[in-house]
């Protein structure tokens, strides 16, 4: 059984749970080759599944991202599944999870065909109550095109979302919640549908932050136990997940990490659902390897036997 941890070559250097996982699962009798998604001798038919790890220019090349996906889930079983990737690979995934029921953090997006004035920025979150706003691309990983702005910056702001609009990309609009400066964010994994770990993120629009490599912003990660409440969000957004994505559930994936920060009253809001090629960090709590280990694992099983029973002449 060998199982393909997706990348991309300039990154896998930089991905700290590769290592770890490979050794994890080769303690459990699985090997493992890290392999690049543009690289096109691979013949991923030969792995016995493929996992999504950290493929993070997928955001530059989306079009070929998704038909390579495409093409891989016809030939080995792919994490997470296909249908799943599509959704995730946009915030839009964010206005369906609101629209679940889902707590999210205010979200407005604007279109390339819609026209965006300074005035409108604030009046479109919150009645206009934010003091600082962040905007992005719906397509962004690391927090790449991502910036903060406070009211006296209108035209910064303004200027900022012109330039993605102009280059066909939606803009996500979102307040800056201040419980982000005070204790971060708090990330909630999930493997084999386990609430396995979680952590926190340290304040990344914020001075003296920078980007490793031109590839994501600096992160100060620790653990971090999730509140009831946190995990209760966060189970929520899975499950919520499963009426977004027809034809699949949250137990068909093989993780997931769910984003969140406090809101001004204390409640949890979702900031992310990452389902695509979430880091675990699993180098900074360590007590959390075997578990997601042993859901990766199971994950390759569950393959070889359905791959197995497929080929067998009785099937």
């Amino acid at each position: 059984m060998t199982l393909a941890l997706v990348s991309a070559a300039d990154f896998f250097h930089l991905d700290e749970d590769l290592a770890v996982l490979c050794q994890a699962l080769a303690d459990r009798g699985i090997a493992t080759e890290v392999v690049d998604w543009h690289d096109p001798t691979v013949a991923w038919g030969s792995f016995s599944a493929a996992v999504l790890r950290s493929p993070w220019d997928y955001t530059w090349h989306l079009a070929e991202f998704l038909d390579w996906a495409e093409r891989v889930a016809a030939v080995t079983a792919l994490a997470n599944p296909l249908s799943v990737i599509r959704w995730n690979t946009d915030k839009h995934y964010l206005l369906d999870l609101e629209r679940k029921g889902v707590p999210i953090v205010p979200t407005q997006v604007v279109e390339p065909c819609e026209r965006i004035e300074a005035e409108l920025l604030w009046a479109q979150l919150e009645g206009g109550r934010a003091d600082e706003i962040v905007v992005k691309p719906v397509v962004s990983a690391g927090g790449r095109d991502t910036e903060r702005f406070g009211r006296d910056e209108l035209e910064a702001a303004t200027g900022h979302a012109r330039r993605l609009l102009d280059a066909g990309r939606s803009v996500l609009i979102q307040p800056y919640l201040r419980s982000v400066d005070e204790r971060g964010e708090t990330a909630v994994v999930f493997a084999g549908d386990r609430l396995t770990h979680g952590f926190s993120k340290g304040p990344i629009l914020v001075p003296g932050v920078g980007f490793v490599e031109g590839v994501y912003r600096e992160e100060r990660i620790e653990p971090r136990q999730p509140s009831p409440a946190e995990a209760e969000a966060a189970q929520r957004a899975l499950d919520a997940m499963s009426a977004c994505v027809p034809g699949h559930d949250r137990r068909d994936l093989l993780y997931a990490r769910v984003d969140l920060v406090l809101d001004e009253r204390g409640e949890p809001r979702i900031l992310e659902l990452e389902l695509i090629e979430p880091s675990l960090f699993l180098r900074y709590i360590p007590d959390a390897i075997d578990a997601v280990a042993d859901a990766f694992a199971r994950f390759v099983h569950d393959c070889e036997g359905r791959s197995a029973e497929a080929r067998s002449p009785n099937s």
